[in-house]
């Protein structure tokens, strides 16, 4: 069950079949918290880095990373993900030095650091409803003092990139009909010139856009239930069918398996 308001939100993911799924941007920080199974991930800061069930990894933002999530025998790969708010984050790692800007995925273990009792804390917190505000605050803070009391270093913001703003923009409404123009528009600039500082950073339009709505579609499969057919639409396919062609070329799999093993 998701839990969530304005300040955290705990998402529980589920993969039936082992999938790589390469390129996968992350526009802001993010905790993954790993129930069973485990998680392979390719960095360019610290290279491969596999997390373990009982393991917490925690993704900064603005990186780009090849990641695989790998089944039991017996279980799908189930994990939770978690998100806090800008204003939280930054009353915690405000003064993260600019050398540790480009820290890359970090990994604290189970054994020695336990962080599954961590997660536990936070979702009591998230169901107690009775709290005054300022104890509430303070204890949804607590998991960020703790990382930070590991070493894990987790700068707010991803460096200001062309892909990065117009993803931005995109995700604010997946299903709208984005055009070149309209994104240029919004942007402050024309569209020749966004063509042009997107080509310098080795993205084009159309691709960051198709991706956005891939990546989405891929996350909703792990963490809904929803139809496929509503994602489809969701995400600004016209069709389940489009999007399902467009989901196998991308990651390699129908979007069925991510939530059922072939046959």
């Amino acid at each position: 069950m998701d839990r969530s308001d304005c300040d955290v939100s705990i998402a529980p993911v589920s993969q039936a079949t082992a999938a790589r799924f390469t390129d996968l941007y992350f526009r802001r920080p993010f905790l993954i918290f790993i129930r069973s199974g485990s998680k392979v991930v390719t960095c360019p800061v610290r290279g491969e880095i596999e997390g373990r069930e009982g393991d917490v990894m925690i993704f900064p933002p603005g990186v780009v990373l090849t990641m695989e999530n790998r089944p039991l025998a017996d279980r799908h790969y189930q994990a939770e993900g978690v998100n806090f708010s800008d204003d939280l984050i930054e009353e915690v790692f405000t003064q993260t030095p600019v050398l540790h800007r480009k820290a890359g995925i970090q990994i604290l273990r189970a054994a020695s650091h336990q962080p599954q009792a961590v997660l536990s804390l936070l979702k009591e917190t998230l169901t107690t409803t009775n709290l005054p505000p300022e104890i509430r605050r303070h204890r949804l803070l607590e998991p960020l003092i703790w990382l930070k009391h590991q070493g894990v270093v987790l700068p707010l913001l991803g460096e200001d990139t062309p892909q990065a703003r117009v993803r931005e923009l995109i995700e604010r409404d997946l299903s709208h009909d984005w055009r070149a123009p309209e994104v240029a528009r919004d942007l402050g600039m024309s569209e020749a010139t966004l063509r042009r500082w997107l080509a310098k950073s080795g993205h084009g339009f159309s691709g960051i856009l198709l991706n956005t709505r891939l990546e989405r579609g891929l996350g909703l499969l792990q963490t809904t239930g929803q139809p496929i057919s509503e994602i489809a639409l969701e995400c600004g396919f016209k069709t389940p069918s489009h999007f399902s062609d467009a989901f196998k070329k991308r990651f390699g799999i129908p979007p069925k398996s991510i939530r059922m093993v072939e046959a």
